[in-house]
């Protein structure tokens, strides 16, 4: 009788807890270690499914607003004095990405993985009864007059040419499908196809007793480093007791260059830090995610509140929140919605895992048989998961997930 792969994922998160529910319903029992860290970017993000967003953060549009957000104590760019030169490497191949050639592979890449994603995510939430948790009424782009919606020109039409529907709209058509939203908002790129997650924290528990439901394990503990017999994995060291492996899927998020650092692959994976405020009581519900192109935020409802999330702060992993971060983002909310109420809003931190051409990096390591990679998701992670859950497990089950891994690898750096 053939024995079954001991696959062990490294990561909780929603990607992790995607790739571990497609290798459970495939019978092959993974064990997720869950080192449940405070600022993983699970819980805490806008919730959007955002199959169409092909354009990677740095294009040539994005790179000449930097400088000018760099200078704003309050623009949607932060990085802390004290992080400038650890920063500079990782922001030179954010910067050698905005090529035309890099963008359009990046872009092609992006679209053959995330194409999917709606489909995906009804098909683990189906099986597990949470279809509730996806609201498909769109996502919708805020501009004050065209000149502002001429500088998203380029990434807009990029993904047109993926095949992103798309609908412009006047003041007349934005109040239509919003009318809460300040007069000072006189244009709108509507993307009906999109959707959104109502509950980002729920999600991860409904996978997680999905796994657990076909024969999966879920288990605490934090992977120290990943252990070999000659070029192929063995097993996965934690802070407890060393946990035997004969393939092991490292999707830890900001944290997983770590684990591959000791195996000479260099990753140049940062984070960027995220914030949210969490309103209980806004006495605004929009019918589907807002986006003020001026403000660079997301404005999510949500089953339990509205939430306003954005702010991109390059700080490394270990730097303690800033609230003042958090609360500028009700300023942001407050341009949109000017009589919104904020009485008892709280705040979060989460870690984006950002790669500089914003493609993630998945499959195989060609230099170390059994380590599979899932992580560098960036600003898609939500999206992103349910689609590298399927890929994976199909690819690891031996199948053809008819899918090419090449432009993802984590050695192409």
């Amino acid at each position: 009788m053939e024995t079954k792969p001991r696959i062990v994922v490294l990561g909780g998160g929603i990607v992790g807890l995607c790739v571990a529910w497609h290798l459970a319903r495939r019978g092959l029992a993974p064990l997720v270690l869950d080192a449940a860290r405070p600022h993983a970017a699970t819980t805490g993000n806008a919730g959007a499914i955002s199959h169409g967003s092909v354009a990677p953060l740095a294009m040539p549009g994005v790179l000449r607003q930097v400088p000018q957000m760099l200078m704003d104590p309050a623009g949607a760019l932060h990085i802390p004095a004290r992080y400038w030169l650890r920063a500079v490497p990782w922001l030179a191949r954010f910067v050698l990405s905005a090529q035309r050639p890099k963008v359009e592979a990046a872009a092609a890449a992006l679209g053959s993985l995330l194409f999917s994603a709606p489909e995906r995510h009804r098909e683990i939430l189906l099986a597990e009864g949470a279809t509730d948790l996806i609201r498909e009424q769109g996502q919708m782009y805020l501009y004050r007059d065209d000149a502002q919606m001429a500088k998203d020109a380029a990434g807009l039409e990029l993904r047109r040419r993926h095949g992103l529907r798309m609908e412009v709209l006047d003041r007349a058509g934005l109040a239509a499908l919003e009318p809460a939203v300040a007069p000072a908002y006189t244009r709108a790129v509507f993307l009906p196809d999109h959707g959104s997650c109502v509950n980002p924290a729920r999600l991860a528990r409904v996978v997680a007793d999905g796994v657990r439901r076909m024969g999966g394990e879920i288990r605490g503990g934090e992977a120290r480093r990943i252990l070999l017999d000659g070029r192929r994995v063995r097993g996965v060291a934690t802070e407890a007791a060393d946990v035997p492996a004969d393939i092991v899927v490292l999707a830890a998020g900001a944290w997983s260059a770590r684990l591959l650092a000791p195996l000479g692959i260099q990753v140049p994976l940062e984070t960027q830090r995220g914030y949210h405020m969490m309103l209980p009581a806004a006495g605004v519900t929009p019918g589907r995610i807002l986006s003020p192109a001026d403000r660079k935020v997301f404005i999510s409802p949500m089953e339990d509140g509205l939430r306003v999330a954005g702010s991109v702060e390059i700080a490394g992993l270990d730097a303690p929140p800033n609230e003042t971060r958090a609360r500028l983002l009700l300023g942001d909310l407050r341009a949109v919605f000017p009589e919104v109420n904020t009485d008892g809003a709280t705040s979060w931190m989460g870690h984006r895992p950002c790669l500089p051409d914003s493609v993630p990096c998945l499959g195989p390591l060609k230099t170390w048989d059994g380590i599979w990679c899932a992580f560098g998701h960036g600003h898609l992670g939500v999206t992103g998961s349910a689609p590298t859950g399927a890929v994976l497990a199909q690819a690891i089950a031996g199948d053809n997930p008819n899918f090419d891994f090449a432009p993802f690898s984590a050695e192409r750096f």
